[in-house]
């Protein structure tokens, strides 16, 4: 996968310059290279930087704001703004976001004092490798990293199939299984550091510029100032509500880039796509709805309660149902033209399976639903 180079630097713009300055860059930035992104595994490092320094990967954090508590909706218009354009760099947006998530409610200062500032203006990239951890404690896979405790920290063992984000300089945050006990670590990893090693995943149909590996680790040693929590059952309940909310950026924004291709195709082909089921201003409407719950639950997402928690994950799910039929319609409106290699609508629903899919996906959700009693 190559890498975009940085060509021209951008200033830091807090609270509501964010929108203006992201659609800006998304639009100068991002668009130009969306098309590489997706066929060629471009990894647009550079935008990604970018979007650091205007501050969006911050807006969620309550140690960046006065009164402790994240503004969700900017994150989550920030990267709306980016998957509109490219949902395989809203993925990479909402790893980022992820990352700063989990070190901004560390249980540990020091990954805090020594890590968050840099990820958070987009100094260090990274991703989040939870996958395996969410689903673990679903009860459908077991851990596939363990570690050793040893002076000073741990020794690493293991591979985790798929973490997205990543490059030889980038890091990411992991759950270890101990091997002498039944406990859970939670920790940052970098990608350079020794024992460990980056190796490119097959192919993929979609999603391919994310920066996605299979991460070995062989003896690699995780010190104690890189561990975010060394009781990961009470820090998952902490952290989950706000890692699967962050995520409905990547679909609202899906739906929006669907809707203006629908709106576009509308201009000459009107007088025909007027006899499909899905027109714009449905989609549009159920849209709006789900980015007002959206909005809404952010404000609420220190509540660590499985009643906050069934209330994020039924409007996750909602999310990627959205996805699947504001994706649906924009191909069938755009006809044949969405049927060429380079189209945005084949490419919006190639990637609309990605947010139905991606942890958690639907059929994760509703398995959790039903554990909550909320299904």
């Amino acid at each position: 996968m190559s890498v975009i180079a940085m060509d021209a630097a951008t200033a830091s713009l807090p609270g509501d310059d964010l929108d203006q300055a992201v659609a800006a860059l998304v639009r100068e930035e991002l668009a130009p290279r969306t098309v590489a992104i997706d066929r060629e595994g471009v990894y647009p490092a550079s935008f990604m930087r970018g979007l650091g320094r205007l501050g969006a990967y911050r807006q969620h954090l309550g140690s960046a704001k006065a009164e402790g508590r994240g503004d969700f909706a900017s994150a989550l218009r920030a990267m709306e703004a980016v998957a509109r354009e490219c949902m395989s760099t809203g993925f990479c947006v909402w790893c980022q976001d992820a990352l700063t998530w989990y070190i901004d409610n560390a249980d540990e200062p020091g990954v805090r004092g020594a890590l968050l500032s840099l990820a958070a203006g987009g100094g260090l990239l990274g991703g989040t490798g939870l996958s395996n951890g969410m689903k673990h404690f679903a009860g459908i896979e077991s851990l596939k990293i363990r570690v050793r405790r040893v002076e000073g920290g741990y020794i690493a063992n293991g591979t985790l199939p798929w973490v997205s984000n990543l490059g030889p300089d980038h890091a990411f945050a992991a759950i270890f299984q101990q091997e002498d006990d039944d406990g859970l670590v939670m920790a940052v990893t970098h990608c350079d550091q020794p024992g460990f090693s980056l190796r490119p995943c097959p192919p993929f149909t979609a999603l391919e510029g994310s920066g996605t590996y299979a991460c070995h680790f062989k003896d690699s040693f995780i010190p104690d100032e890189r561990v975010i929590s060394a009781d990961f059952p009470a820090f998952i309940r902490r952290i989950r509500a706000g890692f699967v909310l962050l995520q409905m950026g990547m679909g609202l924004g899906l739906v929006r880039g669907c809707i203006d291709i629908m709106e576009e195709m509308a201009e000459t082909h009107a007088h025909v796509n007027c006899f499909l089921d899905e027109q714009p201003a449905q989609l549009e409407e159920a849209l709006q709805d789900a980015q007002r719950a959206a909005y809404l639950l952010g404000e609420d997402v220190h509540d660590h309660s499985d009643a906050l928690f069934a209330d994020v994950l039924q409007l996750r799910h909602r999310g990627s149902e959205l996805a699947l039929r504001a994706s649906q319609a924009a191909m069938l409106h755009a006809g044949a033209r969405g049927y060429l290699a380079d189209a945005p609508a084949q490419r919006k629903l190639r990637e609309a399976y990605f947010v139905a899919i991606v942890t958690p996906a639907m059929k994760h959700i509703r398995k959790e639903l039903q554990r909550l009693g909320a299904a």
